[in-house]
C-alpha cells in the first residue's frame, strides 16, 4: 500500500494492492469506516473488476441487511442499516445511457443526504449529484498471472475528503 498524495487542492489520493477477491471485500470493509451519510461513492473498473465485490465489503461494514449483489437488472438496491447508520444504496449504471437525466428518475439525490451511495459504471453520470465524492478505480495488473490481482486508486474529491488519510482504508 502507498502513502495518499494529494493530487489537487480538494482531493486525496491513494493506490492500495488487492491480490484476491478476499482482499477487495476487506477493502471495503475498511473504507465503509470512513463512510458516512451523504457520501456519494463511484466505481469506475472492466467487467468483472470487482466493483460488486467491494460494495460486498462496504455492506458489512456499514451494517446493513440483505445480500448486496450486482443490480444492474433492478438498477438501484437499497439495504438498510441494522446497526442505525446509513443504509446503502447500491446502484448500477451500466445499463443506463442518458446521462443525469436517466440517473435522476432514480432520484438518487432524496436517498443521498441518509445514505451511502454506491454507483457502478457512474462515470459521466453521478458527477453532478454532489461536489464531494469518493471516486474508485479497480484496475487488473496487465500482465499478471493471477487474474485476481488489482490495483486500486482511491480519489477522494472535494472539501470532505481534504484531510481524510485514504491510504489506511
Amino acid at each position: 500500500m502507498e502513502a495518499p498524495q494529494s493530487a489537487a487542492a480538494g482531493t486525496a489520493v491513494a493506490h492500495i494492492a488487492a491480490d484476491s477477491p478476499q482482499q477487495m471485500q476487506d477493502l471495503g470493509r475498511r473504507l465503509a469506516k470512513l463512510l458516512r451519510p451523504g457520501d456519494l461513492v463511484m466505481l469506475t473498473g472492466e467487467l468483472g473488476a470487482g466493483k460488486t465485490t467491494l460494495t460486498r465489503g462496504l455492506g458489512e461494514g456499514l451494517g446493513v441487511r440483505g445480500a448486496v449483489t450486482s443490480p444492474t437488472f433492478v438498477i438501484a438496491r437499497v439495504h438498510p442499516s441494522l446497526i442505525g447508520g446509513p443504509a446503502l444504496v447500491h446502484v448500477d449504471a451500466y445499463r443506463l445511457g442518458g446521462g443525469l437525466d436517466e440517473m435522476e428518475d432514480l432520484d438518487l439525490d432524496v436517498s443521498l443526504p441518509d445514505s451511502v451511495v454506491v454507483v457502478e459504471w457512474g462515470d459521466g453520470k453521478v458527477e453532478d449529484l454532489s461536489d464531494d465524492r469518493l471516486h474508485v478505480l479497480i484496475h487488473r495488473i496487465v500482465g499478471d498471472t493471477d487474474d485476481d490481482r488489482r490495483q486500486v486508486t482511491l480519489v477522494g474529491h472535494g472539501p470532505r475528503w481534504a484531510g481524510v488519510d485514504l491510504g489506511g482504508a
